[in-house]
């Protein structure tokens, strides 16, 4: 081989590789010359080399053992890498295609290629009952089944748009990122559902469901509680396991219940008794979701947890002579499992990106789904590399060191699905068309046949022209309607795909069919942009350009550039009378077209048009105006020439004794007729001049109005001016509410987030100037496009009004610190606390009327700041902080100086020993010498706690980020806050009275999901 040339196949396999050649030296091929090349080899670039490889000098130094007997030894090291070029083909490399990304809907795209590669569930899917007239934007399982065909029987990326509609999901929901596990159960339980009451009535059940036996038993006394549930998946704790046999053990653990955490047995009270969970029975598919996530109570914040976890290729849950087994379970079933999914999760816990490795049939392959691409794996990467942990630096190149570092792995398995060894067969079952009711076959087959048309005729593109055809026919149909300057829309006329090469001759034979038209009634006109942006009919395409080719044909030749798609062509065609002749055009005439304005029913329409010499007067055409718009013979008419509308509407007024040559008409102008109205004939009407209407609609616009609160409601829709004034909008929308809105200044608005489409937080204030109505829409713009939304909130007091207030929502507590009221109150911004609470005290019973209150700022069940009572309310954030009012306790009214007033937190140690509050939080004044002994009886009577229960509680000095200093009852409570204090350095504010003991409060129910934060949206599945 030459050494400055690599030559490859005209095709590979698989994966197009690069090539990097060594030239070796004879006696020691240790010591190498080496080029590396960035060149990817592929059947279009399968020929490609280095110019030069290495120098004379160095070939043959002496010494270097590069030449030996003239020979000159080469070695090429060829690298098959992935190739992530536009020729690669998912389906001919694999067999399968890919799911397209909407944005961030990566983590649905592995779901549904790991729930479509289950096939029992893919023909569940096909076999669930669907309307032919449905559409698949509004209904699940069409769309499903219509992904679902597309993913096995078409050849390219699958678009997920309609499925998502059928979630009633928008725009906004494809570029946020959600949890896959949580999908998984919100869409199977959707389905579920869907399911009732047809032919596939259990199937979800039957893959998915498992049973577990849930057992309480008491040590000292006779007594035991079992309880059977279901579950669809198991969640493992990947944290302080190695591998799922660990995980297993782990869920299964026997948990004692003493101590403070004793178990209350139906009529023996509490005991120490042992708590567990096993196994009733596994299901045919074993999905196991693995919790990477976890809260970190200590940083306040989701983590992800990358640890090394070992799953096996072959699961055997029935290990340890069938130890995870309930003593019921059925023990003739072989609960051995093999790998079918492995879902990948590689990023953080704020974001990051999903793929999945499946196994889809018996073939044992490995395959890799990354959205569009589809790739072949090996079992290693599928499997091993999937752990996680960590990665060590590749060693350095020959002749360097550098330390090797170890690098956390950030992908990892985040899903695991199983399926039983013996259901094999009858889950992976053969799937075909039969399986897909007719009209769903019919519909989505036409679709790939439409798809492949227009995938041809863009191939074939360069070879065709579309020539778009406008009749009078088109202006009658349009002007009035959609259509209301110039004359058409002519993106809604006949279009034409003829081959470049036609001639205007052939074209004509092509219109004759079409129209039924004889070619001798026939005569074009090409269109001609104007330097004003009016479109006109302009120049005559004449009998002897009937040999032109149609794409030698140039819309305004001599005139103004238009900027449209030169591969189309505009024409206008004339049509003779039924029976006649095309008449001859004369040299001094002009063509018109002619629309009539009634101003009384404020419409539009089109007369037709006429030619006209261009000596003759206005009131030579009048009779003909007359005719045209079968108006008696000598009624008045008023004249005006529409010469355009944008930036402004322009109709010039056409005098009677005036010619066409001296009003400047020329070919396609456009003359505006309307009756002559007296004045008082005129009162009355909104537009008595065809100017104003063409104004009216060139200013018009429908806008859409929701409410607020409700913004997926249909709501209702204006037709306003876009010269409407806030006040006028605001009235408009008062009037049209159900019952009307008797006073509009009680609306306020908010616009719409167009890369959402939800409504934005903040909403438009009152206007202190004019606000019109674009500008109310004008912020709302999204890529040049104006919104036409905007929604609505009915206030109860005028919005002027509102917006010199402040409303605050505030938690009122009573004597046990628990919350006993939610209350808002307005007042003016410039208000005090003082204010405040004063407002507050007329909305407490009676037995508050006159004790002193006090606000605190609390905030994850800790007080952060009490108010002083000339504290500015405008200041207060209730947004962000719970806002708590209570009435101040008799001992705390006056503190002396050496007592000391204790903030006071209920809390609990989690799994890593790290303290985390809850409840809530209140405050507690302690003498100079109290001890805990002493203050013990008045929380445990402030809280009104059992004995028994109380007596579990544990007392701590905390101070932040340190560990909890336990208190003896002899210990002086205020010598210890301030020992802490003086040893930690810490503010009085920072330290507290911490009551340990079990949290037993009600918890935020968390949708199947190890990942959801506080600030994520859960998944929701609308229809």
């Amino acid at each position: 081989m030459a050494a400055n040339d690599v030559d490859m196949p005209d095709s590979v396999d698989a994966d197009d590789p690069q090539a990097e050649p060594l030239m070796e030296a004879v006696d020691d091929p240790a010591d190498a010359d080496m080029n590396e090349a960035a060149h990817q080899f592929s059947p279009q670039a399968n020929d490609w080399g280095f110019t030069t490889f290495a120098t004379h000098a160095e070939i043959f130094q002496r010494g270097a053992g590069f030449v030996v007997d003239d020979t000159i030894q080469m070695c090429v090291v060829v690298k098959v890498d992935r190739p992530e070029d536009l020729y690669y083909d998912s389906k001919k490399a694999t067999g399968y295609v890919g799911l397209k990304n909407q944005g961030a809907t990566c983590y649905m795209n592995s779901l549904l290629q790991t729930l479509y590669n289950i096939n029992y569930f893919r023909q569940a899917v096909y076999h669930m009952p669907t309307q032919e007239e449905e559409m698949p934007s509004t209904s699940i399982p069409l769309a499903l089944q219509s992904t679902f065909y597309k993913l096995q029987f078409g050849d390219a990326s699958v678009s997920t748009k309609d499925l998502t509609k059928s979630f009633g999901w928008d725009t906004m929901e494809g570029f946020m990122q959600h949890d896959v596990q949580e999908l998984n159960r919100v869409l199977c339980d959707n389905l579920e559902e869907k399911m009732k009451n047809t032919k596939v009535q259990g199937a979800i059940n039957h893959l998915f469901e498992g049973h577990t036996f849930n057992f309480v038993e008491c040590i000292n006394v006779e007594y035991k509680s079992t309880r059977k549930e279901s579950y669809m998946d198991l969640q493992l704790d990947v944290k302080g396991c190695k591998n799922v046999y660990d995980s297993f053990v782990k869920y299964t653990e026997v948990e004692m219940l003493d101590g403070q955490n004793q178990y209350k047995a139906e009529g023996h009270g509490l005991q120490d008794a042992r708590k567990g969970v096993l196994f009733d029975d596994f299901p045919p598919v074993l999905q196991l979701q693995l919790k990477r996530f976890e809260y970190d109570f200590q940083r306040d914040m989701m983590i992800k947890i990358n640890d090394r976890y070992e799953f096996p290729d072959e699961l055997d849950l029935d290990v340890g002579d069938g130890k995870f087994l309930s003593p019921d379970a059925d023990r003739s079933v072989r609960n051995l499992y093999r790998l079918h999914s492995v879902l990948v999760h590689s990023g953080g816990v704020h974001g990051g990106h999903y793929y999945a490795y499946i196994r889809p049939n018996t073939s044992g392959k490995w395959l890799k789904f990354d959205d569009e691409k589809v790739y072949k794996e090996s079992s290693k990467r599928a499997i091993d590399e999937q752990f996680g942990g960590e990665d060590e630096t590749p060693p350095p190149a020959p002749g360097f060191t550098a330390p090797t570092l170890k690098l956390t792995k950030y992908s990892n398995a985040y899903m695991l699905v199983y399926i039983r060894e013996s259901s094999w067969k009858d889950i992976m079952l053969e799937v075909s068309q039969e399986d897909i009711a007719e009209h769903v076959r019919s519909r989505l087959e036409a679709e790939k046949a439409e798809k492949e048309r227009k995938k041809k005729e863009k191939q074939e593109a360069h070879l065709y022209t579309i020539i778009k055809v406008a009749r009078d026919q088109d202006f009658f149909d349009q002007i009035g309607s959609t259509q209301f300057f110039d004359l058409v829309d002519h993106d809604k006329v006949e279009a034409f795909r003829v081959k470049k090469q036609t001639t205007l001759g052939e074209f004509k034979q092509m219109m004759a069919a079409k129209w039924n038209v004889a070619v001798d009634r026939q005569r074009l006109w090409t269109w001609a942009t104007r330097q004003n942006r009016s479109i006109r009919p302009a120049n005559i395409l004449e009998d002897k350009d009937d040999d032109t080719r149609v794409c030698d044909v140039r819309e305004n030749p001599n005139g103004f550039a238009r900027p449209l798609n030169q591969s189309e062509l505009r024409l206008y065609l004339e049509i003779a009378p039924d029976g006649k002749p095309m008449r001859p055009f004369e040299r001094d005439e002009i063509l018109l077209f002619l629309k009539l304005y009634d101003p009384v029913k404020e419409s539009l329409s089109f007369l037709g048009s006429c030619f006209a010499k261009l000596h003759w007067k206005l009131q030579d055409l009048l009779p003909l105006l007359n005719s045209k718009a079968a108006f008696p013979e000598g009624t008045p008419l008023e004249v005006g020439e529409e010469i355009k509308f944008d930036p402004q509407v322009m109709v010039e007024k056409l005098h009677r004794q005036q010619t066409l040559h001296q009003a400047q008409l020329e070919h396609g102008d456009i003359l505006l007729v309307q009756p002559v109205l007296l004045e008082e004939q005129q009162r009355g009407l909104k537009h008595p001049q065809a100017k104003d209407f063409l104004n009216y609609v060139k200013w018009r616009q429908t806008v859409h109005f929701k409410k607020l609160d409700n913004p997926k409601e249909e709501g209702l829709s204006l037709e306003l001016s876009c010269k409407d004034s806030y006040e006028e909008v605001s009235s408009r929308l008062a009037a049209a509410l159900t019952p009307p809105l008797d006073d509009p200044s009680k609306l306020r608005f908010s616009q719409q987030n167009n890369y959402t489409q939800q409504p934005k937080p903040q909403p438009l204030r009152f206007p202190h100037h004019e606000l019109l109505l674009p500008d109310m829409l004008s912020q709302s713009q999204h890529y040049g496009q104006a919104a036409d939304t905007l929604y609505y909130e009915l206030l109860d007091l005028p919005l002027q009004e509102l917006e010199r207030l402040k409303t605050l929502k505030i938690a009122f507590h009573g004597e046990k610190a628990e919350e006993v009221g939610q209350h808002s109150v307005r007042l003016p911004k410039d208000s005090h606390v003082r204010e405040l609470l004063s407002e507050l005290r007329n909305l407490l019973p009676p037995a508050y009327s006159s004790r002193p209150l006090r606000l605190l700022e609390i905030y994850m069940s800790k007080i952060y700041k009490v108010f002083d009572d000339m504290d500015e309310i405008e200041n207060i954030n209730d947004a962000y902080w719970q806002l708590r009012a209570e009435a101040i306790p008799e001992d705390q009214l006056e503190v002396a100086e050496q007592d000391q007033l204790l903030y006071v937190y209920h809390c609990a140690p989690d799994q890593q020993a790290q303290v985390h509050n809850f409840g809530d939080p209140f405050l507690f004044r302690v003498s100079e010498t109290e001890t805990l002994a002493d203050i013990r009886p008045r929380i445990q009577k402030k809280l009104g706690i059992a004995d028994e229960e109380f007596a579990k509680w544990k007392f701590a000095v905390i101070c932040s980020l340190r560990p909890p200093d336990y208190l003896q009852d002899d210990d002086v409570i205020a010598s210890k806050f301030l020992r802490s204090g003086n040893q930690y350095n810490a503010a009085p504010d920072s330290m507290y009275l911490g009551l340990e003991h079990i949290d037993t409060l009600p918890h935020r129910h968390r949708h199947h999901t190890n990942r959801l934060s506080h600030y994520e949206k859960p998944i929701k599945i609308y229809n």
